[in-house]
């Protein structure tokens, strides 16, 4: 079999950053694993019924490409109730990922520039790289704070998309109004497309959720049910939109994803009826005792909302540190797998309690090391 058989454009997605941290990892003999990405608590049992009487009930065939009615006249009514605005259209996607896919896809010529916050969520520069297009990237340290000035100055005849996730994954940041108002007038005025990432929007915890949408009426928003509900293995998102950009995705899906699994959305639209504010209420509470754990000895900022702390590394790189940490059973990502420094790491705090309590301890042990 040849090299030459894979598209260049492969060669330019790399993912070794994750795959060094497992390697490292996988002589980890009783593991504290503060790595993942998901929720720790199980599915609400309402949606998991819910999915399993939709089998039961045969209703595992294909489903309309934009998906079934009930979900689709809920999320749309909600959405409406949201936004009022009379050319905003909604569809279900095959996870947030999916849904990310197809609006790039759908948005980015070969050689159009996409502007992205560093830290990133790892996926966007590589579904960019998919489309043809290139990332350019703002960076946000120390604070994390969205900068319009530098906003501006990204800004070239090639930006064909502005990329923004609050809250944040890998920092917890959560954009405030002047930010996201200004950021959504920006795109406005230079007439580039602002992707909205709101996968994290009901873990905020020291402000309150504002959508970039609500200034600017052309925003795509990309939504789902994985972190807020526990789903992330049954692939279920959805976005909304100005339609004409919307219709142009709903096309995509038909000939990638053909849709959202059936079952699945039948316990999406449970889900949309399921209280979990307790779930919230517990991350917030898990925030803020590793705040006040951790706060004193480590430069913490952001954290205000998601469920991870992007914390700096107290003595070396990011990099050094977590292989510290991994030689102490401790596993966490370093900030490089997201951004283009290695000063950072990620924690994440969504664990059982006596896990934190574990990787709290190795972290008070790591920090006098320095």
């Amino acid at each position: 079999m040849s090299d030459r058989w894979i598209a260049d454009r492969m060669h330019k997605i790399d993912a070794s950053g994750i795959r060094k941290v497992f390697d490292l990892a996988a002589n980890m003999q009783s593991p504290i694993n503060l790595s993942i990405g998901q929720p720790h608590f199980d599915t609400p049992a309402e949606v998991k019924q819910a999915l399993c009487d939709a089998v039961q009930a045969g209703r595992n065939v294909y489903s309309q490409t934009q998906g079934i009615k009930p979900l689709l006249e809920a999320l749309q009514a909600q959405v409406a109730q949201e936004y009022d605005h009379s050319d905003r259209q909604i569809f279900v996607t095959s996870g947030t990922s999916g849904g990310l896919m197809l609006a790039l896809s759908t948005l980015v010529n070969p050689g159009d520039e996409v502007i992205c916050f560093d830290p990133w969520f790892v996926m966007y520069k590589h579904l960019t790289t998919l489309a043809g297009g290139t990332v350019k990237l703002i960076d946000t340290y120390p604070d994390f704070r969205i900068d319009l000035n530098k906003v501006r100055e990204a800004i070239t005849p090639r930006t064909k998309v502005i990329l923004c996730n609050s809250p944040c994954n890998p920092t917890g940041y959560v954009a405030t109004e002047e930010e996201l108002k200004g950021l959504a007038l920006l795109a406005k005025e230079q007439d580039v497309a602002l992707i909205s990432d709101e996968i994290y929007r009901v873990f905020c915890y020291d402000r309150p959720f504002v959508s970039p949408a609500r200034w600017n009426d052309q925003t795509i928003v990309i939504d789902g049910f994985s972190k807020s509900h526990s789903m992330t293995g049954l692939r279920l998102g959805w976005a909304h939109g100005p339609a004409h950009i919307i219709q142009q995705m709903i096309k995509l899906q038909q000939f990638t994803f053909v849709c959202a699994p059936q079952p699945v959305q039948w316990a999406g639209l449970a889900a949309l009826k399921t209280d979990i504010s307790d779930r919230v209420a517990e991350y917030h509470r898990k925030r803020d005792m590793m705040l006040r754990e951790l706060g004193g000895l480590y430069d913490i900022q952001g954290a205000s909302g998601a469920f991870y702390l992007f914390i700096k590394a107290p003595w070396g790189t990011g990099s050094e540190f977590v292989a510290e940490a991994i030689r102490n059973e401790l596993l966490i990502i370093p900030g490089n797998v997201f951004s283009q420094h290695d000063t950072h790491f990620r924690v994440s705090f969504a664990a059982e309690d006596d896990t934190l309590a574990k990787g709290v301890e190795v972290l008070k042990r790591l920090v006098r090391r320095g």
